[in-house]
């Protein structure tokens, strides 16, 4: 892949230079970025931030990731060299699993135009757009019926001015546009390098092995892990570490104390989303399946401690039927595996909207602060999480961390500000909540939308519940100027017709000069 990719590179950019050359966009959201400040109000929260709006296409936050000169994700741009013929990185998910199937015999972008929109460098050569341009251009299509009740914002990423705002102030409800916010606390609390760790735990007394659940929802039983912590390994792991001590045969039992609370979800047995609880294999899915909804296991912690049996008997260890049991201070440590860095969970959660994920991410938030794992201490960790950023607050409810809960209220303000602070070279711990968007046509739930559009130039959050629709994210306009919007509709008419509305407001940001 490497190879094809350095073959085919230098031609292909110099093709989407000649076709786009004002159409040049930034794989990385966050190019350019703004100057961390304190006390930021709602409508300029980083207005200080002008000097620092160069400073990741200057390379200022290298350092923090796998990034190129430009502050472009390299792997993501290899890949989408390399695969012309897929959708590039979607964490993994089967495709009809990644969002809106394709519409058409053909319906992706090719490498060009996405590399069009994800490559190069944002500018502030020119001016931002105005505000009385951007009413004239975005008013009718926010306006239109089928929208209901909105609440809209454009910033300018490398000044932190609104742009633009029609009740960007009025906190409605977000859909899985939360997860922007989810994504942002848990890697502010936790750190991008942060993994969460299942192990086997021995009871000595008892020769009790206890499965310790550890909040890892991507924990997975499958023969290829892709990445993922594999239980099959910490079976291996726990079964040689067993033998060593002369043991052959052990009582089973799981923990799951980690949690607190209700593990059922506040809308009940959902296929978009297991019970919420700290041990599971492979979100409790019925297939093979990595995304999108699907008939879950009822009782995740004893389906995965009985697959966990299985594996030690694999490797010659006779295990009880599985029990819930709680590991002592007594209890050694046989074997640990652990997820991916947060970073990447975090992008995985964005990209494929993983409402698992997100609740995960939610409780580990509520740990790290002090918090009951619970429902309401994960949503006010979250909450004082964010206000500790200084973002705008004001209104804003966290029922849970997926945005599955029709209690959740968002501002466009805040969400808006939530994306400008993790483009802020002050915190690259907070990037991949910009390069885990979905890219309009290319990955994740945008990968049907735009067929006709702005393919490849968009990367944005969607958020859908019945009669709420919800976009938020960045696009570079034609100027080159770095612009992060959000748009909330409730009370929608039709999920269909108002993802169309909202994907041609994002489009007409993306061609938009708009002076």
């Amino acid at each position: 892949m490497t190879r094809a990719a350095a073959a085919v590179r230098p031609r292909l950019t110099r093709v989407v230079a000649a076709a786009t050359p004002r159409l040049t966009r930034s794989n990385r959201p966050g190019s350019p970025q703004v100057t961390r400040v304190t006390r930021p109000r709602t409508w300029q929260f980083t207005a200080t931030a002008a000097t620092a709006g160069l400073a990741l296409a200057a390379g200022v936050v290298t350092a923090a990731g796998p990034w190129d000169s430009t502050g472009q994700r390299t792997a993501e741009r290899d890949r989408a060299v390399a695969l012309q013929a897929a959708r590039g990185t979607d964490h993994g998910a089967p495709r009809g699993n990644a969002g809106t199937p394709p519409r058409g015999p053909d319906a992706r972008p090719g490498a060009a135009s996405v590399l069009a929109g994800l490559g190069g460098t944002a500018t502030t050569g020119r001016p931002a757009p105005t505000g009385k341009a951007l009413t004239t251009v975005l008013g009718p299509l926010l306006k239109d019926p089928v929208l209901g009740r909105t609440s809209a914002a454009v910033v300018d990423v490398a000044t932190g001015k609104r742009l633009y705002g029609s009740g960007s102030g009025d906190a409605l409800t977000p859909a899985s546009t939360t997860k922007i916010a989810t994504a942002v606390a848990a890697l502010s609390a936790l750190g991008a390098d942060h993994r969460l760790t299942t192990r086997a735990a021995y009871e000595p007394d008892t020769k009790e092995v206890v499965l310790v659940g550890g909040g890892d929802p991507t924990l997975t039983a499958r023969k290829d892990a892709r990445g993922s912590a594999s239980l099959r390994d910490l079976a291996a792991r726990t079964a040689a570490a067993l033998a060593r001590r002369g043991v052959r045969e052990v009582t089973l039992s799981y923990d799951t104390t980690l949690y607190s609370g209700p593990e059922i979800h506040p809308i009940g047995v959902n296929g978009n989303l297991a019970e919420v609880g700290p041990l599971m294999a492979d979100e409790a899915r019925t297939d093979d399946s990595s995304s999108g909804p699907v008939r879950r296991i009822p009782d995740p912690a004893p389906d995965a401690a009985r697959k966990f049996g299985g594996f030690l008997a694999d490797h010659g260890i006779k295990a009880s039927p599985p029990g819930p049991s709680k590991s002592t201070t007594r209890a050694s440590t046989l074997a640990t595996v652990s997820s991916p860095p947060l970073s990447v969970l975090a992008e995985r959660m964005l990209t494929n909207s993983d409402n698992d994920i997100a609740e995960a991410l939610a409780r580990h938030t509520a740990l790290a602060t002090g918090r009951p794992a619970d429902f309401d201490g994960a949503g006010a960790a979250v909450t004082a999480q964010l206000k500790k950023l200084g973002l705008p607050v004001k209104g804003a409810v966290f029922k849970d961390g997926s945005g599955l809960d029709r209690r959740d209220r968002l501002s466009a303000d805040l969400l808006t500000a939530l994306l400008v602070k993790a483009g802020d070279p002050a915190h690259p711990e907070l990037r991949p909540a910009l390069t885990g968007l979905p890219v309009a046509g290319f990955t994740g739930t945008l990968t049907g939308r735009y067929a006709d559009g702005a393919a490849g130039v968009v990367r944005a959050k969607t958020g859908t519940l019945t009669g709420v629709n919800a976009l938020a994210g960045t696009v570079v306009d034609r100027d080159g100027r770095l612009l992060a919007f959000a748009f909330l509709a409730s009370g929608t008419t039709g999920q269909s017709a108002a993802e169309t509305v909202l994907d041609k407001a994002a489009t007409a940001l993306a061609s938009c000069g708009c002076r």
